[in-house]
């Protein structure tokens, strides 16, 4: 019987239910995943850890956009990490690039000391580096036990070509993780073309706000109508999503 992890994604205390209740094997917790995923708060981090003992990796980035960061920021990633360590986290998820497209290896070394006994995940950061095979033996070298990757595409299934070459590569030293776009149809598509045996999914769904009154002068952020998100869109995980994923890696893993 083959062994499949399915980690789910999330960034608050109900996102974090439903993913549990569908069967997730471990958490990534984010803050405004909307933008990509952010280093969480430490109230929801404690908030989810007293609802649960499941496995909790959290996710250390202290901005939006690329991974080349300033000393301030760098400064900002290790302190996460140190705090999240003391708080009892099982892993942390990160990563650094330098301005030519490389794994920014010196400042990974120093994360992956700051991290102690957990778990280390370099996250998408990877998938904008410029030589993945060349990332994928630093990796190794520092290592991180995890490779969160769509095969630097879009999504998964359009780089399962590139990953199934660094689940080769990576001799069982590094777990190689697919994500981007993640759902039961895609991994029974990964399944049947890699030997890819953990997944990333996020679940989401978008629900409609309970406010009533709703003031239509004033935005928060970009307006709906401009390409934004508007305020009354909230993003949860789907608890079917995530039952019918987990489904088809149990399904999977008894007919090997």
């Amino acid at each position: 019987m083959k062994k499949y992890l399915l980690e789910v994604c999330v960034d608050s205390v109900e996102s974090a239910q439903a993913a549990i209740k569908g069967g997730a094997d471990r958490l990534e917790l984010c803050g405004n995943l909307v933008i990509g995923g952010t280093t969480p708060e430490q109230a929801l981090f404690e908030k989810v850890r007293e609802l649960t003992d499941i496995r909790i990796r959290v996710l250390i980035r202290p901005r939006y956009g690329d991974f080349l960061y300033t000393q301030d920021e760098f400064d900002i990633i290790a302190r996460s990490v140190e705090l999240y360590r003391r708080l009892g986290a099982d892993g942390v998820v990160t990563g650094c690039l330098l301005p030519d497209g490389s794994l920014d290896a010196e400042r990974m070394k120093r994360l992956r000391e700051q991290a102690g006994s957990m778990d280390m995940t370099l996250h998408r950061a990877f998938d904008m580096c410029r030589d993945p095979h060349s990332a994928l033996e630093k990796a190794k070298d520092l290592g991180i036990q995890t490779i969160l990757t769509s095969g630097q595409k879009n999504s998964c299934l359009e780089g399962r070509e590139l990953i199934e070459e660094l689940v080769r590569e990576s001799g069982g030293k590094v777990d190689i993780m697919a994500g981007g776009g993640v759902d039961a149809g895609v991994i029974r598509q990964m399944i049947s073309t890699t030997d890819v045996t953990s997944y990333h999914m996020s679940g989401k769904i978008t629900l409609d706000s309970g406010m009533i009154y709703r003031n239509p002068e004033v935005s928060m952020g970009a307006p709906a109508a401009a390409g934004g998100i508007g305020e009354y869109e909230i993003f949860r995980t789907s608890r079917e999503k995530v039952r019918a994923a987990k489904e088809t890696l149990e399904k999977a893993g008894k007919e090997i």
